[in-house]
């Protein structure tokens, strides 16, 4: 829950209101679309409610707790336990298979005993069963993104934030990583907070 939310890059004649006065719930269990012109707000408006950013001023709450007064070390863990990301680029690192790459931030959790084997079923979820042990540079853009979606459900996050996640995808490949998400919203009940300029997207 975000209650008149601002925020402001720089001072003086140089500021820059990306956002004024935003007020916005996200129910549990909801797909919200976030959409609009470039430059509008988008990102930053989701950066701040993924605790990637902070607000000018404002209130942001997540199940009735005040983001904006935990300590540093509390919203990292909040951020780890609680939160998936899912960005245009995506991230993952070569030299490593991708089923590690979908386990590395599973590693700062204690609670995630058995990680490979939910990092396996996982990628068996998205469709990349058979691509366990192949370099991320083998796969394909579309298969990229499905791997770095697994990569954000590890932890079982409460609320998967996602960045223009079609942006760098063909038509094909963004029509699967869409399904995919709707089926994670219906089937699991995850809740998605997603940036988009495209209509269709929304």
């Amino acid at each position: 829950e975000l209650t008149n939310l601002h925020k402001v890059y720089g001072r003086g004649q140089a500021a820059t209101h990306a956002l004024k006065g935003v007020d916005l719930f996200v129910g549990h269990g909801e797909f919200v679309a976030v959409t609009g012109r470039s430059g509008s707000g988008k990102s930053t408006l989701l950066h701040i409610m993924g605790l990637l950013d902070a607000p000018t001023r404002g209130e942001f709450r997540i199940q009735g707790t005040n983001m904006l007064q935990l300590s540093d070390a509390d919203e990292a863990r909040f951020r780890l336990a609680e939160c998936g990301y899912v960005f245009q680029e995506f991230s993952l690192l070569p030299g490593m298979t991708v089923l590690e790459n979908v386990y590395i931030p599973a590693l700062g959790l204690s609670r995630c005993n058995g990680f490979k084997k939910r990092a396996i079923d996982l990628l068996h979820t998205v469709g990349l069963g058979h691509r366990l042990k192949h370099d991320p540079t083998e796969l394909s853009g579309g298969e990229q993104q499905r791997a770095a979606i697994a990569r954000a459900l590890i932890n079982d996050p409460k609320i998967l934030f996602a960045d223009e996640p079609t942006a760098s995808l063909d038509l094909a490949s963004a029509r699967v990583v869409l399904d995919l998400f709707k089926r994670l919203n219906e089937d699991l009940g995850l809740t998605i907070v997603m940036v988009t300029h495209e209509p269709d997207d929304a």
